[in-house]
């Protein structure tokens, strides 16, 4: 995610660092070159523009030339900006009514009938109890994928069949208020590009139910043409926010900084992945200190308590206070882990991590998951059992050679020695197992 701009504006605020003053000159060129690192992450020439002109404003005046940090001053004036840009707080859905209806909207293949499943589950956790409702008469089995959806997340879905999208929806509603669900998610039909047939239906739907939220679904990677999507749906229909989906492929980030600037509606969620638990709540500093390179620990914080077993974690530094570090220990984190999605995304998470990303072979961390679950829970209890025959199976149940076995077994022998010696210096706190296998 926005790791080419990162990169850029990285190069540029590394250059105003490095100069002990600057100059009106200085700052002008570096503003510069951070106005062609945004124009070619394809955010809106107005956006730049405006943005710029604010930037310029601040960063020539006393606040930055006379300071004793000046680059470290531009840097907060950019961050401070973005921030402003994107909306400056984040803004949650307004869930008020029993049941509440949430009108999802937008384009085929933008993502609908998948967000409406990964906002589910997200309200599922906080405790709602959301119905997924499919509006689309148009598409084929746009009703059976949501059904579909439904089953695999054992979430309730309203699967009337019919030709009149607001019968369906009225239906849907009512069915709600009888079974005490106090969310109603309408997944609505989509087109190819936007038409008439398309949002006079849309309207007709939204004049029936009256909704609490009017949420566009729009592909970040569209960039550009998912702003001009979000305009002509906000003149149509009054939208509430945002929903940017696909932020984890080759998104250059300007939808997400031109959006809200543009049309003045506030992103609410991005979607991150294909996973259902890949559905972020939008907060636009996190998101301006993620772009600049400083990462964002409170999103991955709020990642971990939702993801990883606490029962687990418990367990694992139990064994750590009694160094009893074993290769089962080993597999249970590096499962944890993988549920927060790839290293990639965790490290974008973390301050200055970035430059690692490239450094983190991804497919380390597989072999070693090959390898682990190769094994018997006995072999990986008691590694010490196992011998050149052991190795052999390992390596043809996980698709490895020997060798790659005895690394494993040898990283590990390694970190259990420096387990045993952190935890007689330092009562039982020690690094991750990553770090300790060398990952």
């Amino acid at each position: 995610m926005f790791d080419s701009l990162t990169t850029r504006l990285n190069d540029v605020f590394a250059r105003l660092r490095g100069k002990g003053k600057l100059s009106e000159a200085d700052v002008t060129a570096g503003l510069r070159e951070i106005r062609l690192a945004l124009l070619e992450a394809d955010v809106n020439y107005r956006v730049v523009k405006d943005l710029m002109s604010r930037v310029r404003e601040r960063a020539v005046g006393e606040e930055v030339l006379e300071s004793l940090t000046p680059g470290q001053q531009v840097i907060r004036i950019v961050r401070d900006e973005l921030t402003q840009l994107m909306g400056e707080e984040r803004v949650a859905l307004s869930l008020d009514h029993r049941p509440s209806v949430l009108l999802l909207v937008g384009l085929q293949g933008s993502g609908k009938t998948t967000t409406a499943a990964k906002l589910a589950v997200r309200l599922r956790k906080e405790g709602r109890k959301p119905l997924l409702v499919s509006a689309d008469v148009h598409r084929p089995a746009a009703i059976e994928q949501l059904e579909h959806l439904g089953r695999s997340l054992d979430l309730p879905v309203f699967a009337a069949r019919g030709s009149d999208p607001v019968a369906i929806v009225s239906g849907a509603i009512e069915h709600a208020q009888d079974t005490l669900h106090d969310v109603v998610l309408v997944d609505t039909a989509g087109r190819l590009q936007i038409d008439e047939a398309m949002m006079e239906e849309i309207r007709a739907i939204s004049r029936a139910v009256d909704p609490d939220e009017t949420l566009l679904i729009a592909d970040a990677m569209t960039g550009q043409e998912a702003v001009n999507i979000a305009t002509t749906f906000d003149e149509e229909l009054s939208l509430t926010g945002v929903i940017l989906t696909k932020l984890d492929g080759d998104a250059r980030g300007g939808a997400a900084l031109s959006i809200h600037h543009v049309t003045g509606r506030p992103i609410k969620f991005i979607g991150v992945g294909e996973k259902t638990g890949e559905l972020e709540p939008f907060h636009p500093s996190r998101m301006a200190e993620r772009i600049l390179g400083m990462g964002d620990v409170l999103t991955l914080i709020e990642q971990a308590e939702e993801t990883l077993d606490k029962k687990k974690a418990e367990d694992f530094a139990e064994h750590i206070r009694k160094s009893q570090f074993t290769l089962q220990d080993f597999l249970d984190q590096l499962e944890e882990m993988r549920k927060m999605g790839p290293l990639s995304g965790l490290l974008d998470r973390l301050p200055g991590a970035g430059k690692l990303k490239g450094a983190v072979d991804e497919t380390e961390i597989t072999y070693a998951l090959a390898i682990l679950r190769s094994m018997t829970l006995e072999e990986r209890l008691n590694p010490s059992i196992i011998g050149g025959s052991r190795k052999k199976r390992i390596a043809r149940g996980s698709g490895t050679r020997v060798r790659d076995v005895n690394r494993l077994l040898a990283r590990y022998n390694e970190s259990k020695k420096a387990i045993k010696l952190m935890s007689k210096r330092r009562g039982g706190k020690g690094r991750s197992p990553l770090e300790l296998l060398g990952m």
